[in-house]
């Protein structure tokens, strides 16, 4: 799992608070206290709740609950709850809940996508692309992993994927079939994955000995086709991926595919979730 050091959270938080808190600054409020309870107007799965935790702790707040992340809690729950000065309560405050906003709405999209795919097919993986917020990818992949997904390419150095643009170094598609088997030898420990959108395209890939062929925007008619043909002639090291467009409200249709897997960018363009407040003094 993604662990996050007190070096980053502190740099979040010094994006919010730079100096001081010139609002309660301005209240004179020496030798307060209050209490701040974060809780949920919806079903949600939690995630980050061990960072804005710490990040409580980090203002000089003393944590008096925490749900851990993965914990599916119902509308009305407490989420995370703290105490300590009235300012560093209010520091606290919005740094920790946006934080659980985010999080918690995508984890909760993935949980949600991931459980309408297993319903139809077990075997079928959710992947989630690397279109994470810029600036933010360890906090998204970190998001998904909590909702029950993996990440499909973390970064272009980690994998390799043939788009279309790739193959205009090559003068035919038969020329860039027959480059495969040099891409196998030259990188033995990675998989070959190329981007396809035709069924001709899709079934010289397999002959050539692709690994993963990823079909793009594809009709659900598409990937079965593929699928039926990887089957019958029993490419069984081949893999397929359906990706392009696919989110909550078509997933289960693509699943039904017997695909292996399902590529999306839906997940991080989940929302925040509907997350409020209680503040108290102590």
């Amino acid at each position: 799992m993604i662990y996050f050091s007190d070096d980053e959270l502190q740099r979040y938080i010094h994006d919010d608070i730079p100096y001081f808190d010139l609002t309660t600054f301005l209240q004179n409020t020496k030798n307060r206290h209050a209490k701040l309870s974060i809780f949920t107007r919806e079903e949600l799965m939690v995630s980050c709740s061990e960072e804005a935790q710490r990040i409580a702790l980090l203002l000089g707040c003393h944590v008096k609950n925490c749900m851990a992340s993965k914990t599916i809690v119902k509308k009305g729950e407490i989420l995370l709850e703290f105490t300590g000065t009235y300012e560093a309560v209010h520091q606290a405050w919005k740094v920790c809940q946006i934080l659980l906003e985010y999080s918690c709405k995508i984890a909760t999209y993935t949980h949600t996508m991931n459980q309408k795919i297993k319903a139809i097919n077990p075997s079928c993986e959710l992947l989630a692309t690397r279109k994470s917020f810029p600036f933010a990818k360890r906090f998204c992949i970190k998001s998904i992993l909590n909702g029950g997904a993996l990440p499909h390419r973390l970064n272009l150095s980690e994998t390799v994927l043939f788009f279309d643009n790739h193959r205009i170094v090559y003068e035919s598609n038969k020329a860039f079939y027959q480059a495969i088997y040099a891409f196998k030898n030259k990188v033995p420990e990675k998989k070959i994955v190329v981007e396809s959108t035709t069924l001709e395209d899709i079934k010289s890939l397999m002959e050539y000995g692709v690994d993963v062929i990823q079909i793009d925007k594809a009709s659900q008619e598409l990937v079965i086709q593929a699928v039926e043909h990887k089957n019958r002639y029993l490419y069984k090291n081949v893999k397929l991926l359906a990706a392009g467009g696919i989110n909550l409200n078509n997933v289960e249709t693509f699943a039904q595919t017997n695909v292996d897997g399902i590529v999306t960018s839906a997940l991080y363009n989940a929302g925040c979730a509907d997350l409020g407040s209680t503040m108290t003094l102590i």
